[in-house]
């Protein structure tokens, strides 16, 4: 594990810059969006801090689909969102995500890309694709193992949420029983999440009761969430308009909807796939640090 302070802020000036690399030689065009918003997206556990009348963005999410809907292919962006009342070993009320869209793919074509990107900047980084991280040495360039989110709920959890979906006992089980028997010594993916909770993500064709969504883990660590993209503006709209009022039922925020997002999507978006993936957490991995305030400078 790295201690002294100026050997990881270095260490995340070359993963930013591996990170620049890999997009750049991969023909993915880098972009800049709106840091304050006037419309979140409509997530329910996921509250914006207020800026005047405005919010500070969870997320580029929203611009970088209406650039998709321009013509745009393969776009990145690497920046700061924010999350209200969010902080602790893993999270910061402000943080640096990265998330990048490619038109043509979808989450598993995404999934190719994660791991060729998380190879390449570990191996420019420390000069191997193995991590080590909590003790358990990670090879990222090795297997990585594919789990069901269905499945492990069964198994770990007793339930199954896809049938019976249940949002607190999900996220309680998910914590409490199905995160702490995952492997640490290999790439874990989450793969296929109940249809309640797809967000911006689009269902299977084949099966419409789970989402076209994955998760990694690293470590123990969540640390990149995937879609393939939600592009029905009737139905995003639809699931907005659901998601604001559970809020208000919860006593939070129901921001409004951005209609100039669901008109970009009326023109029409790509089929296409999406990552966002937390830069704070993958320096945590890379130098062995436990905690998101000791790689952060301030």
């Amino acid at each position: 594990m790295m201690t002294n302070r100026t050997d990881i802020l270095r260490l995340r000036s070359d993963l930013l810059r591996a990170v620049r690399d890999f997009f750049y030689t991969h023909d993915y065009i880098e972009v800049e969006t709106p840091i304050r918003i006037k419309y979140p997206a409509l997530e329910l556990h996921i509250d914006a801090e207020p800026a005047t009348d405005h919010y500070l963005r969870t997320s580029p999410e929203l611009y970088m689909k209406r650039m998709l809907t321009e013509g745009f292919e393969r776009i990145f962006e690497l920046g700061a969102c924010f999350r209200r009342g969010e902080r602790g070993a893993l999270h910061n009320p402000e943080y640096t995500m990265l998330e990048w869209y490619r038109v043509g793919a979808d989450y598993l074509g995404v999934l190719d890309d994660t791991k060729e990107l998380l190879c390449s900047v570990t191996e420019k980084v420390l000069g191997s694709s193995a991590l080590k991280f909590n003790g358990a040495t990670i090879n990222l360039a090795g297997e990585w193992v594919i789990f069901n989110v269905r499945d492990l709920f069964i198994e770990h959890a007793g339930w199954d949420p896809v049938v019976d979906f249940d949002a607190d006992r999900f996220d309680l089980d998910l914590i409490e029983k199905v995160e702490p028997a995952l492997p640490l010594d290999v790439p874990v993916v989450l793969k296929d999440f109940p249809a309640p909770l797809a967000a911006l993500a689009r269902l299977k064709p084949d099966d419409s009761s789970v989402a076209e969504r994955w998760e990694l883990y690293l470590g123990g660590i969540e640390i990149a969430n995937v879609y393939s993209e939600l592009t029905d503006a009737d139905e995003q709209r639809s699931r907005f308009e659901e998601c604001a009022a559970k809020r208000v039922a919860l006593g939070k925020d129901a921001y409004m909807i951005d209609d100039e997002f669901l008109r970009a999507l009326e023109k029409g978006m790509p089929a296409c796939g999406g990552a966002a993936l937390g830069i704070d957490r993958l320096v945590m991995l890379l130098s062995g640090v436990s905690e998101i305030m000791g790689v952060r400078a301030f």
